[in-house]
């Protein structure tokens, strides 16, 4: 033992609980508009289906046209493998885990579409198509048959269609609440907002219903789609969507890129709206920037190149799916848009060869930073936090297995939680 030091001080005890005293109202507004990611699963993908094509069998099929295209255009896991590069000691891993989502839950979020994919149609016409999707929802989650999630889109909040828009919102949610009240996965689309007035007026809407109801105020929240380029700078240079973040008032929970109503506002010609669009990445980076720590999630648009037709044009679209969906995981845009059946298999390929060619050097770094071992990386809270957060995300969508997770790391699946989302004071590590 060396020399006990003399500790010393020079401002008295006030001092410090007059700092404290002139923060408290910056404490309290960090903590209202940063609580941080809420730690529930985020689904990789949705897809939309029209309102009046949704069917209960529509997620089994298209699981299964998913499964027919791999058959007949990658019918085992080298050719599978080749097609996208996939590396050859993640080729039968990969696959398998593939065909087995397909099979088990080839769909993890749908929207049933009453916006650009169903268009306008008659009120009667649309109030049934309305009642008869929130009578499918009910029934799929009663019967196990939904995806972790489900909801619709609306119209907007524009004046042309708001009136139609609020009818089949309160169509739907009162469906549900009559089939036995709304499910937990339950999730609504506001689109093409453009000012942070509508998403104001869309929780007047949810509380008005939540009263209606005797629900609990704030329980139904719901995703923005950021489709305009006022939505992300606003006219007076700031940026719009952060306001609507705020105009949320909790209620939001994701922030949804639209590829190509956002690529037409902005000018970009037809054959170049994609999701690498220097435009598209400005818009997403601007969102990724402004959802940061709110717990609000953001999610990358789509591709309308379809993988249809000869097995080389097949091949070509999902090369291209492919990699669109690895650029955006590597952006930490975690969750994106699937426009088709075929779309499935190259969605869940990427996802899952990102997360396992990541798990032991992931693994490792974890395991090094809770031993406190060293090593050639000095990880600090923050990386130990997005390790975590890593392998969670691959656990939820079954690209990793938490035993493999947990003999790699020493954490159990609550260690990796507690990283994931910190709290005050010490963690304290669990053995599996």
């Amino acid at each position: 033992m060396g020399q006990q030091e003399k500790v010393a001080t020079s401002l008295a005890g006030t001092v410090s609980e007059e700092i404290s005293a002139s923060l408290t109202a910056v404490d309290a507004e960090l903590a209202r508009r940063y609580p941080g990611d809420p730690g529930t699963r985020q689904p990789v993908h949705t897809v939309y289906v029209p309102g009046d094509v949704f069917e209960p069998g529509t997620l089994r099929s298209w699981g299964d046209q998913a499964l027919a295209a791999l058959d007949e255009h990658a019918p085992d896991a080298a050719s599978f493998a080749a097609v996208l590069g996939i590396p050859e000691e993640l080729a039968g891993p990969v696959h398998d885990r593939v065909r087995a989502k397909l099979e088990r839950e080839p769909v993890e979020d749908l929207r049933i579409d009453f916006e650009d994919g169903y268009g306008p149609r008659p009120d009667a016409e649309e109030d049934e198509a309305a009642a008869r999707a929130a009578r499918l929802v009910s029934e799929a989650y009663a019967n196990g048959t939904a995806s972790p999630y489900m909801g619709i889109r609306m119209k907007c909040m524009e004046a042309g269609v708001r009136d139609r828009g609020i009818r089949t919102t309160d169509v739907f949610l009162t469906g549900l609440m009559a089939a036995g009240g709304l499910p937990d996965g339950l999730v609504l689309t506001l689109p093409k907002v453009t000012y942070p007035e509508q998403v104001t007026a869309f929780v007047q809407l949810l509380e008005a219903f939540e009263k209606a109801h005797g629900l609990d105020a704030g329980r139904i929240g719901f995703e923005i789609q950021i489709e305009t380029s006022q939505s992300i700078l606003a006219a007076d240079g700031t940026a719009a969507v952060a306001r609507m973040i705020d105009a949320a008032q909790g209620r939001a929970t994701g922030l949804h890129y639209g590829t190509f109503d956002y690529s037409a506002c902005v000018g970009v010609s037809a054959a170049y709206q994609a999701s690498d669009h220097p435009a598209a990445d400005h818009a997403k980076a601007v969102m990724q920037v402004a959802a940061a720590g709110t717990g609000v999630r953001v999610s990358d648009g789509s591709t309308n190149v379809l993988p249809v037709g000869p097995t080389a044009q097949v091949h070509e679209a999902w090369r291209l799916h492919y990699g669109l969906t690895r650029r955006a995981l590597a952006r930490a845009y975690y969750q994106g848009w699937d426009m088709h059946p075929g779309h499935l298999p190259t969605r869940y390929a990427a996802v899952y060869t990102f997360y396992r060619e990541g798990l032991e050097p992931a693994a490792a770094r974890l395991a090094a930073y809770v031993a406190k071992a060293g090593g050639d990386v000095m990880d600090e809270p923050a990386t130990a936090k997005a390790l975590s957060g890593y392998l969670l995300r691959g656990i939820d969508c079954g690209a990793l297995d938490t035993a493999e997770v947990a003999r790699l790391t020493g954490l159990t699946r609550a260690d990796l939680d507690a990283f994931a989302s910190p709290r005050r004071g010490d963690l304290t590590v669990t053995a599996p």
